[in-house]
């Protein structure tokens, strides 16, 4: 019963992987075209035949005779080198544009993915570059392969039927086993691509996860065990991936012999044909350019079923992709059928009775919240590590659930739009630092912003030093800052928040780990940036708190 319920469930997979890839190449245009070329080097091979037919039977007339069919052999053979080299670049071009387009909607869907979501970051970068990545082959060569195969093979039959019916039936007679080939070394290889599939995605995954946690995992002395997961990880891969190789040859094998085999039995036929020792009648006696034409036209009746049989594997890796894909395409939040227009530039923020309890949490992480946010209101949340402050102010992001309750934005319901992160400009307390400049990322909240604006922004959160000391905007910085001191990482990340020309401000306790003085010089520049604007505060620090209208300690909420 068991393995009934988990066969029905791999062909609902399967099912449900299909329709996904045809929805990624709808329109399907690369595909066609490659396939179109693919069957133009199949009829390129029948006239490589001919001309290769009429040559030898030329040959005996002279030069004259025969340049005909050469030059028909050489076009021909052109012909198939040209077809061969434009269907892969549009194959190519084809899967470019598709896995594009996928990429930017793996990547929507992670950055709007569901509130409380465990997928990792690790995973997500998988999906959005490795996963997107196992399209190609599909969209590239099994497609164009697959409708090409349909085509090409009837084509040289009927060339070959027009020449020896007797050859032709061989051919056909021949392609059944052929067939079954294919579709055994097909079934054995599923699984175990599906598997290596899997174990290789979640082995990227794990490492990228590993990766940006190097630092903790240094700090505490626990690159040995680390290494060992990820070495055991990479050993079950390694597995997997000799499985895979293992039926990929068995079946590569199988199929060689039964291509080897009919084509052997086409010649057998031709060569006893052509010297009348056949020990049965037969209703054709061939000639040397017949004899011939049926030989070369032979092993192109199976080439488009053995370029089927190479590219399967990349239909394995890509509907394989396509179940983990989706997973994350699904796990993404609904786009909001509210577009937020408040009748006041800075919007009244209310908590009404808010929970919030993540996924697997018996606990609630903010239980029974309410309080109001007046327009141009300073507000600072207080309270211990785990009160729930920076889920507050995530759930206005729209990065937690809201499990409880309501939060209204003005006269829209937190729940209708989704988040007012189009409305609000963010600043936490582990800044985001790209490599570039200190103007190219304080631009990152606007990068229409023009150089003054830049400056101004730069100089109200307190950066004229910094500037000063390392040349302007124009100084280069690298990812972790190039020196860079905590409140000054600090105070770049204010002035981007300034930059952003939003109504709300929302700081995640933006002096955290700073000393005394830095602390005292940040909290002034936050204290300008504030006015006009409806600001929430989540701090630990009383002297940051002293400067909010109203203080609101979560600790005694919960």
């Amino acid at each position: 019963m068991d393995s009934l319920t988990e066969r029905d469930g791999s062909k609902q997979r399967a099912r449900a992987s299909k329709a996904y890839l045809s929805a990624v190449v709808a329109d399907g245009g690369g595909a066609r075209g490659s396939a179109s070329l693919l069957v133009l080097d199949s009829v390129a091979a029948i006239g490589f035949a001919a001309g290769l037919a009429g040559g030898v039977v030329a040959v005996s007339a002279g030069v004259a005779a025969m340049l005909p069919w050469v030059v028909l052999a050489g076009v021909s053979a052109i012909g198939r080198g040209v077809c061969a080299m434009l269907a892969a670049r549009v194959g190519a071009s084809g899967a470019y544009r598709a896995k594009t387009r996928l990429r930017r909607r793996i990547v929507d869907a992670a950055l709007h993915r569901t509130p409380g979501s465990d997928v990792t970051t690790g995973t997500l970068m998988t999906a959005a570059v490795d996963e997107v990545d196992a399209i190609d082959g599909y969209v590239s060569r099994f497609l164009p392969a697959r409708m090409a195969a349909s085509i090409a093979p009837l084509l040289v039959l009927a060339a070959t039927a027009i020449a020896s019916p007797i050859a032709a039936a061989i051919l056909v007679a021949t392609v059944f086993p052929f067939l079954a080939a294919m579709i055994l070394a097909g079934g054995a290889a599923a699984d175990a691509s599906r598997r290596q599939f899997v174990a290789l995605a979640r082995l990227s995954g794990l490492f990228a996860d590993r990766i940006g946690a190097l630092p903790i995992i240094l700090a505490f002395r626990g690159e040995g065990r680390e290494a060992a997961v990820l070495g055991d990880a990479a050993e079950d891969l390694a597995r997997r991936t000799m499985r895979v190789l293992r039926v990929a040859f068995l079946s590569s094998g199988a199929l060689e012999f039964f291509a080897a085999l009919s084509v052997a039995l086409v010649a057998v036929y031709a060569g006893f044909n052509l010297l009348g020792l056949l020990p049965f009648p037969v209703p054709e006696t061939f000639d040397i350019g017949r004899a011939f034409f049926v030989l070369a036209l032979a092993p192109e009746f199976y080439a488009p079923m053995r370029r089927l049989a190479a590219a399967y594997h990349d239909r394995q890796a890509a509907e394989t992709a396509a179940e983990r894909l989706a997973t994350v395409e699904q796990a993404q939040t609904a786009p909001s059928l509210v577009v937020p227009v408040w009748s006041s530039a800075t919007p009244t923020i209310r908590f009404e009775s808010v929970a919030i309890r993540y996924d697997g949490q018996d606990r609630a992480a903010v239980s029974g919240v309410s309080f109001e946010v007046l327009a141009g209101m300073v507000v600072a949340l207080v309270g211990p590590s785990g009160s729930g402050k920076s889920s507050l102010l995530h759930l206005l992001l729209g990065l937690t659930p809201l499990s409880e309750g309501r939060v209204w934005i003005g006269d829209l319901s937190l729940a209708e739009i989704g988040s007012i992160a189009p409305v609000a400009a963010w600043m936490g307390q582990s800044p985001l630092i790209l490599p570039g400049t200190i103007g190219s990322n304080i631009a990152l909240a606007d990068p229409s912003a023009s150089a003054e604006r830049i400056a101004e922004v730069a100089r109200i959160a307190g950066l004229s030093p910094v500037l000063l000391a390392r040349g302007g905007l124009g100084a280069a910085i690298d990812a972790r800052g190039s020196g860079l001191s905590g409140g000054e990482r600090r105070r770049v990340a204010l002035a981007r928040a300034l930059l952003k020309a939003a109504p709300v401000l929302l700081l995640d306790e933006p002096t955290a780990h700073l000393d005394a003085d830095s602390e005292e010089r940040l909290i002034e520049a936050i204290a300008r940036a504030c006015v006009g604007r409806t600001t929430i505060i989540a701090t630990h620090s009383a002297r940051l708190a002293a400067i909010a209208d109203v203080v609101i300690d979560l600790g005694e909420q919960a």
